[in-house]
C-alpha cells in the first residue's frame, strides 16, 4: 500500500451569517485553520440579501484560498 500526498492548490469556501460581525468571525476562524495547511486568502467576495420569509438580511461570502508557493514568505 502506498500513500501519496499532494498539496492543495485551491480551495473555495462559502459562508453565511445573520450579521456582518458573525460572518467576519466565521471567516477569520477558517483563515486560521487553512493557514495551518498552508493556504492563504487569494480573494474574498461578499454580499447581502434579504430573506423573503423573514425580511432579515443574510450576509454571504465566498473566500478563495490558494496554496502557498515554495519559497514564498507571504
Amino acid at each position: 500500500m502506498s500513500i501519496q500526498l499532494q498539496p492543495i492548490g485551491d480551495k473555495i469556501e462559502l459562508f453565511e451569517a445573520e450579521s456582518l460581525q458573525k460572518l467576519e468571525e466565521k471567516i477569520n476562524k477558517k483563515i486560521e485553520h487553512n493557514e495551518a495547511i498552508l493556504l492563504n486568502v487569494h480573494s474574498v467576495q461578499h454580499q447581502v440579501h434579504y430573506d423573503p420569509s423573514t425580511s432579515m438580511p443574510v450576509y454571504t461570502a465566498v473566500v478563495h484560498f490558494k496554496g502557498k508557493q515554495p519559497g514564498n514568505t507571504q
